[in-house]
Formats: structure tokens, sequence, C-alpha cells
């Protein structure tokens, strides 16, 4: 069982942080964003989808107040150990929500920002991501990389130190935390429907990339008017692979900027941290996804830095590295970062 006082002490340090959190759409300035809480007409469960009717619209360049909610339920984190007046009311309001899957992600949005529109690339500003409350869990699930072979299905609880950002997985055992959302995108094309939340593809969505924190940048191409944005599945932490299929999954809350960038030649996700470019590529097949992610970063060399093909393929292997991000998502990541130090000018 879960001790309650120590999560009860810091879940009231952390009460006043919320207290901007708790209007549902509300415009503002950058330093009064538009702030956007989860409700049962705020969320999403489970999709992306170019049909979805908008809960917020903003402007190109407007920041942008997020918190989202932890992917899970009440009854199961009480019967994990958390308390029951340690059970987000959000959440328990959100489960009154009928029109659910075919995922199981709760995203909060969609958000329309009126400049984009197909052919643009939304950018994503990660200014900062803090910890809505002071815990988190990871479960070995059904879908996990090994589930042929390991068949206990055990959820633990971890208590999340937002002052020391540490994760206490066990005696003798603390995470360090990086919070990232593991799914963040836009609407897919009109032509792919309803899209299950879970699959990450060209729209972004669920990538569990544990390289988006705060101070990052995630680009991704539009498909449709608007672009609908939706972010949700808070991660504490994350190993890349995800392997059991699950993080430290947690509720976040996320200060974004949304800028549209017009007429941009983009076909899948990319990303860009202080230190790093980021290339991304998704299949059902990991040596697909490799050969998708290794090509969008020598298209960028090319594009951005006027290499060759040649010399974008040869500078990727002396200089970048390719990541497996995750390996349980239905589409498998691979993500290849490129070190900003190797330009001199």
């Amino acid at each position: 069982m879960l001790a309650a006082t120590p999560l009860r002490t810091a879940a009231t340090a952390l009460c006043v942080c919320l207290l901007a959190a708790t209007v549902a759409a509300q415009k503002g300035s950058a330093t009064d964003p538009y702030i956007l809480s989860p409700t049962p007409s705020t969320v999403v469960w489970g999709y992306y989808w170019s049909e979805a009717t908008p809960v917020l619209r903003v402007h190109t360049g407007d920041y942008v107040t997020v918190r989202t909610v932890i992917t899970s339920s009440p009854d199961r984190l009480e019967a994990a150990g958390v308390p029951a007046d340690q059970v987000e009311k959000e959440l328990r309001d959100v489960q009154s929500i009928k029109d659910r899957g075919p995922g199981g992600h709760v995203l909060t949005g969609p958000i329309y920002v009126e400049e984009a529109e197909p052919g643009d690339v939304l950018e994503v500003r990660f200014n900062a991501i803090d910890l809505a409350i002071p815990y988190g869990y990871n479960a070995i699930g059904q879908a996990g990389f090994l589930s042929d072979e390991i068949f206990d299905r055990k959820m633990r609880i971890v208590p999340l130190d937002a002052k020391k950002l540490l994760g206490h997985f066990s005696d003798g055992i603390e995470i360090p935390l990086h919070p990232f959302f593991g799914s963040v995108g836009v609407a897919p094309p009109k032509e792919a429907g309803r899209w299950n939340s879970a699959p990450p593809w060209i729209h972004a969505g669920n990538l569990d990339n544990k390289e988006l924190v705060a101070g990052t940048s995630l680009f991704i191409p539009v498909h449709v008017k608007g672009a609908l944005l939706e972010i949700g599945d808070g991660h504490a932490a994350q190993g890349n692979g995800e392997v059991d299929i699950t993080a430290i999954e947690t509720s976040l809350i996320g200060h974004l900027q949304l800028i549209v960038h017009k007429g941009k030649t983009q076909h899948w996700p990319r990303a860009e941290t202080p230190t790093h470019y980021i290339a991304m590529g998704m299949d059902r097949d990991l040596n697909a996804a490799t050969h998708i992610a290794v090509r969008e970063m020598i298209a960028w060399l090319m594009e951005e830095k006027k290499l060759t093909q040649a010399d974008a393929y040869m500078l990727c292997s002396v200089a970048a590295d390719v990541d497996v991000t995750q390996l349980v998502d239905g589409n498998v990541g691979v993500h290849v970062m490129l070190p900003k130090s190797v330009f001199t000018k």
C-alpha cells in the first residue's frame, strides 16, 4: 500500500500551482495565457480525428497552458494504493464520457489554430512542463514488448518529489524525473478517419519521445485546417523503448506556445532541443521506421544546411545517434539525434 501522508503533503504544496488551471478555457497573453483544463467537454477519449470539435481557438504565436489527466481510472489507482481523496476530481469527472476509443488515452483538446492549413507545420514549443500530482504509476501491460514471456500484470505507484525531481521506485532506487507528454498530435488526414490514439504516425500523436521536455519544440505537419492539436499521456520519466508499455504515468501541466510555419515541406514529425536536431520515423516494422527516420534527417540536412544527399548521409553516420523511441504502440518509433555542436557556423 502507498503511504498517504507524503502524498498529501506534496499535494498540498501543489494546490497553489493548480489554481490557475481550474478554468476550462480562458483567454490571456504571454504572462496570462489561454488556460485549458480537462473536463468532460474539453477532452477526447482515445482518438485523433479531422472531424473532432474544437474546444479552444487560438492564433499563431499564442500561449496556452494545458492540463492533462493520468492515463488510468480512479478504481485502478485506488486498488494500487492511492488514497481516494488523492485521485483527481478531473479524472473522476471525465469517466462520464461515453464516446470513447478506439484508443485508451484521455487527451485535452482539440485546439484549433486559426492560421494552420494543410501543408503548413505547427510548432509546439514546450516552455515549461510541471507535475500536476505527487504520484505516478508504472504497470506491465498486455501489449508490452515481452508480454508473451512475462505474465505478471502488476501496477506500482511511484511517489514523485517535485522539488528534487525524483521518483521513488523502491527502497534504494530513485528515478530522475524529466516530465514530457507522451502524446502530442494533430488531426491526421481526413481519409484516415478516427485514428486510434495509440499508434503514432505522420500526425505525431503517441510519440512517447522522452526528449520532448521543457525547452524543446515539436514540429508537426498540418493535415486539416486548424490543425486540431490534442495533448495528454503525461510521463514523469521513461526509458527509450518503454518496454512494459508504460512510463511513470502521471498528470501534467504544459505551458506551450503554438506557432504556424507556412509552406514548409515536411512529411513526418521533427523536433529541436537546445542541443540536438531530431528526426522521427514510425511504422509497424522497426526496420521501416528506421529507414524513415534516417531519410528524414538526411532530408532536413539537405533543406536546412544545404548539404548534398551523400554528405548528409555521411554526417548521419559519423555524428548522429539512431535510437529506438518505443516498441509497444502498434507503430514502433525511431528517432535520429544530431548534435548542434557539429555546426560551427
